[in-house]
């Protein structure tokens, strides 16, 4: 094969390791792919090669290998000693992969070398957890015979539990001295790339096509922020539009006020669980993750309840310089303006007439309202605030998480930083002419069977958009 041919062709790349090292969950943050293969807490969840793909301007640039666990390192060393004297230990390795023992005894192992007898290089996945036992340095061995190159890749680094000095010691007495620190559950911010960047070290000829995946990545996850950005803001403006009516009779009783103003908040909150679950769709989780990774975070579908005060202090939220949203969060009712005089007979009927004829907005609105004795009932700019915040942390979490975490996602302990909170009040102020037009809400719309596009409303979130981007700015 020429080496144009060659950079037409997806790198093929075994994933291997010992049982439970994470090497489907690596694959999984990888590829954003949470339907692939299945992760769990049980030793040897894989038994079968699996392969994936991984895209780069159409076309597959990376073919990953998902292999089972090695499982007795030992004992098919012990084996392998065995066999003919003078072979080289690939020639080795080839002998036991002809023989019955490779479909007996270390049927699993069989597996693993057999794939690593046709790729160009693997991700030796290593669990720095474990303590360095004579059965991974055998496994070591076993790798090397098979005269490939390959890349450790180092994970749960962050655990309190590593031992990763002991490890690359070991690594190192192989001759692996390229490593790779890649938390699954959390990878580190630019991993992917140093990833990729080391595996060019052991591929020099295919340093070019690696540089790509790493580029193709790069875009792709600024395209997924930016994609992010556009759902919050269309949260945003469908929120701002909210307005429901209520005769004044029936807001005067107050277990009727009640209701409706529950159902209002029933129906923000629905907005933002939708905007959420788009979010977990856009960055490769979902709703059923559950049953193969226990995810708390998407098990109970991240939830805050946006109306209350307390639970936006603990979310550490905060709005302007430092102010809590306190008390200012929650549903109000939009009273007729006071202080104006409405008269009566003709002169009250012309006002009207001239307010909506001249486009006075919500100000003709709030007369014809209170002529119609009725209320609205809308979302306080602290609610709205809250509502992209939340989201905005939402995704800022995504970015950074694996699909081998298990635990619920934390509060950001800079949540209340000033860039982000900036960014975030800027878009809740910029987003105030979507009150003036309660058409702009397309759930409602929808609903109601008669949803027309709207520029303005569009160009409104596009800016938005733009400005909620500013909130991931250092």
């Amino acid at each position: 094969m020429t080496q144009q041919q060659q950079q037409h062709q997806a790198i093929r790349i075994a994933v291997v390791g010992h049982t439970n090292a994470g090497k489907t969950s690596l694959l999984r943050t990888l590829t954003r792919r949470a339907n692939f293969g299945e992760v769990s807490q049980r030793p040897g969840t894989t038994r079968h090669v699996e392969s994936v793909d991984l895209d780069g301007n159409g076309q597959a640039a990376v073919r990953f290998f998902d292999t089972p666990g090695l499982e007795d390192a030992v004992a098919l060393r012990e084996h392998l000693a065995g066999l003919d004297a003078q072979a080289t230990p690939p020639e080795r390795i080839r002998l036991f992969l002809q023989g019955p023992e490779a479909h007996g005894v270390f049927e699993q192992e069989a597996k693993v070398l057999r794939t690593m007898q046709d790729i160009d290089a693997a991700f030796l996945v290593i669990d720095v957890r474990e303590p360095v036992l004579p059965k991974f340095r055998d496994e070591i061995e076993l790798l090397n015979s098979c005269a490939r190159p390959v890349l450790p890749v180092l994970n749960f680094v962050r655990d309190a539990a590593s031992r990763e000095p002991d490890w690359k010691e070991l690594l190192s007495a192989y001759g692996l001295h390229v490593q790779v620190r890649f938390d699954a559950a959390a990878p580190f911010v630019g991993a992917e790339r140093e990833l990729y960047g080391d595996l060019s070290t052991l591929l020099r000829d295919r340093r070019e096509q690696l540089r790509a995946v790493a580029d193709s990545l790069a875009a792709e996850a600024a395209e997924r922020r930016r994609a992010a950005c556009a759902r919050i803001a269309e949260l945003l403006v469908d929120a701002a539009a909210l307005r429901r009516t209520v005769p004044a009779e029936e807001f005067a009783d107050t277990a009727r006020r009640k209701a409706f103003v529950a159902a209002l908040q029933k129906e923000v909150f629905d907005k933002a669980q939708r905007c959420t679950d788009d979010l977990l769709a856009l960055h490769g989780f979902r709703q059923d993750d559950a049953g193969e990774a226990p995810l708390p975070l998407i098990e109970g579908r991240w939830t805050l309840d946006f109306f209350s005060p307390e639970a936006m202090k603990d979310a550490g939220l905060r709005l302007g310089k430092g102010a809590a949203i306190g008390a200012a969060v929650g549903v109000v009712a939009d009273l007729a303006v006071a202080g104006i005089s409405l008269g009566t007979g003709a002169a009250v009927g012309g006002a009207i007439g001239g307010a909506v004829s001249q486009g006075w907005g919500p100000f003709g609105r709030k007369l014809a309202n209170r002529l119609r004795n009725v209320h609205e009932l809308t979302v306080e700019d602290g609610v709205l605030f809250a509502l992209v915040a939340w989201q905005l942390k939402l995704t800022r979490a995504l970015e950074q998480r694996g699909h081998a975490a298990t635990g619920r996602i934390a509060a950001e302990t800079s949540a209340t930083q000033d860039a982000p909170t900036r960014a975030t009040a800027a878009a809740v102020r910029a987003a105030r002419p979507a009150r003036s037009h309660p058409e702009w809400e397309s759930a409602g719309l929808a609903t109601r069977g008669f949803w027309r596009p709207a520029p303005q409303r569009d160009a409104l979130a596009a800016d938005l958009a733009r400005m909620l981007q500013g909130a991931f700015e250092p």
